[in-house]
């Protein structure tokens, strides 16, 4: 009788466990479920209503994560869990990525410095170490005929702030144009670059005047 109770007593132990067992690995696979659906469910939502919620979005993510991680360690066969769980992973630093991008403030307007050198050469092309190490023999005619139509074609609206900046620019522009010489620059290139020159001395001498003349008058008033 004895040995049929202990017999018994033992099977219960074990089937105790065993139930402990199975329900600590079914608590494992729904943490890890779990994550992988928050996951989908948070890049379901359009960015303008996680923008608001965002910090507390990812504080939430991070905290399912970690439960995923460690539910991991009680599962018999992790395999596929893991999979899961690392696509996940995947997706998310992917969707947070492209969400930090959406919500970064916009980057600060350029000074008006530096949208006219925008527009004499090309957006960020001379900032603000004045390097025109990009001006080569090939492109250097270009350079020049960009810098003179935009020229001519504001002349009327520049202050005289802005022309002493024109002139700044235009010196070290020739500067760099003495260095591409000897660099292979085309003697049709040379000519051509020689009539754009011809044509913004005359234009910057009798603008700058001219602004300067209505600077003093403004003064005045």
């Amino acid at each position: 009788m004895k040995r049929i109770q202990l017999l018994s007593g033992i099977a219960l132990i074990v089937l105790s466990f065993t139930s402990c067992k199975d329900e600590k690995q079914e608590k494992a696979q729904k943490t890890v479920d779990s994550y992988v659906s928050y996951v989908d469910s948070v890049k379901n939502v359009a960015a303008e209503d996680l923008k608001a919620d965002w910090k507390s979005v990812d504080a939430e993510y991070d905290r399912r994560a970690q439960e995923a991680e460690l539910a991991l360690a009680d599962l018999k066969d992790k395999t596929a869990a893991t999979e899961k769980v690392n696509t996940s992973k995947v997706k998310y630093e992917e969707f947070k990525k492209e969400m930090t991008a959406v919500f970064a403030p916009p980057p600060p307007a350029p000074s008006p410095k530096q949208q006219l050198r925008n527009a004499l050469f090309g957006e960020g092309k001379i900032g603000d170490d004045m390097s025109f190490s990009w001006v080569n023999a090939q492109n250097i005619h270009s350079v020049y005929q960009q810098f003179v139509h935009t020229v001519e074609n504001n002349k009327d609206n520049y202050s005289r702030e802005d022309w002493d900046e024109v002139k700044l620019l235009y010196e070290a522009l020739d500067s760099r144009k003495n260095t591409v010489e000897k660099e292979g620059l085309t003697a049709e290139d040379n000519r051509k670059i020689a009539g754009l020159k011809i044509k913004f001395a005359p234009m910057y001498t009798v603008n700058r005047m001219g602004a300067k003349s209505e600077e003093n008058r403004d003064a005045k008033k």
